[in-house]
């Protein structure tokens, strides 16, 4: 089979890899990450210079004609840059439910880059499971009162838009009765807990008070989103894994550069046949990742698929994320080396839509369960 990438998709890749290499450095990213966790300037630039918000979405609203394929190359390439802009929660996410609503005015200003959004779906006790919610919408005159509390929305500290499960009918665990909002962050009754992340993000709890929202916050139907939650979140839970394969390649690069340059006994450590296993099995790691996130992305919306390269992901990055510390030593943790903020960003991803138990799990109930 030719997995090779079309003419369109090389050059997004390369404009994608050369703008980071001369504008998004460590020293860069370090500075983002200390003041507001994003730069608004490099948002428009990504906009407006590179196009890339324009990646995955149709040539009728002025996309690319692109698809999951293309979600797929711009994560790796900010994998590889550790980015902190909302490229998933905007563009995949956002992007994706906007898709699939027909809100073609949200696609339209999520390529011009004016509009970001956060994904407001996990809640305090719901353990990865996008059907356990209680947050309540009820119906207000014409719109909505949202009632409710949403955990870690990552990016809603600089969201214009929350994008929010809520539910309209059923049982807290039932997947009948789910609801889909576009709210604004600035609408009234919704209250943020702004907060840094580990690897250098932000994320919020976000608290609807009484919210009131006007009838068209709902998206798609009401009662019947959960088909639509779950796919989309395995849509960012496969450009997730792509990213995770930009980070395992630094990983590996970084670890094998330093072993390169440190001296031990009077020789490179890279020379030390217990360190070349080593970086070897963290290559085949980013490897591996590498055709499982392709794996994934082709089968889609196959949920098996999704959580078989998730879960098998999230060993290589425990993997290699401790490799690369252990090889560095006590330096590889401190912040002005960059291999510590890989390990951070590592292990945020490993458990970002559910950790590597959840989706073996998951794996399992989807491939054999009806067998059982």
């Amino acid at each position: 089979m030719d997995f090779s990438y079309t003419e369109t998709q090389t050059m997004v890749r390369d404009t994608l890899a050369r703008f980071l290499a001369d504008r998004y450095d460590h020293e860069t990213r370090m500075k983002i990450a200390r003041s507001d966790g994003w730069s608004p300037d490099i948002w428009k630039a990504f906009a407006e210079e590179l196009g890339i918000l324009a990646a995955p979405f149709s040539e009728s609203l002025g996309g690319l004609g692109g698809g999951a394929v293309e979600n797929m190359i711009v994560m790796e390439e900010l994998g590889k840059a550790l980015v902190l802009e909302p490229y998933l929660s905007t563009v995949v996410i956002g992007g994706g439910f906007a898709r699939e609503t027909g809100r073609t005015d949200l696609i339209e200003s999520i390529i011009a880059g004016t509009t970001t959004t956060a994904f407001a779906w996990a809640e305090p006790k719901g353990r990865f499971d996008p059907a356990n919610i209680a947050t309540a919408a009820k119906k207000s005159g014409g719109g909505w009162t949202l009632s409710g509390h949403k955990a870690v929305v990552r990016d809603a500290p600089f969201a214009s838009h929350l994008i929010v499960t809520a539910r309209t009918g059923g049982g807290q665990r039932e997947q009948a009765g789910v609801s889909l909002f576009l709210v604004e962050s600035s609408a009234k009754g919704v209250v943020r807990r702004d907060y840094p992340t580990v690897d250098g993000g932000r994320a919020a709890e976000v608290y609807f008070e009484n919210a009131e929202v006007p009838g068209e916050a709902l998206l798609g139907e009401a009662d019947g989103a959960f088909p639509l939650v779950s796919r989309i979140i395995d849509e960012a839970t496969t450009a997730l894994c792509a990213e995770a394969v930009g980070v395992l390649r630094e990983l590996h690069r970084q670890t094998q550069d330093y072993a390169q340059q440190r001296k031990q006994f009077g020789q490179p450590i890279s020379k030390f046949q217990v360190l070349q296993h080593r970086m070897v099995d963290m290559f085949m790691e980013a490897e591996q990742a590498a055709s499982m996130a392709l794996m994934a992305t082709l089968k889609l919306p196959d949920p098996a698929a999704v959580s078989m390269a998730k879960a098998k992901i999230g060993k290589g990055l425990t993997l290699s994320g401790q490799e690369a510390i252990q090889i560095h030593g006590g330096m590889g943790m401190t912040d002005e080396l960059a291999v510590g903020h890989y390990f951070k960003r590592a292990t945020m991803i490993e458990s970002q839509f559910g950790n590597t138990d959840w989706h073996l799990q998951r794996y399992e109930a989807l491939a054999f369960g009806e067998a059982a």
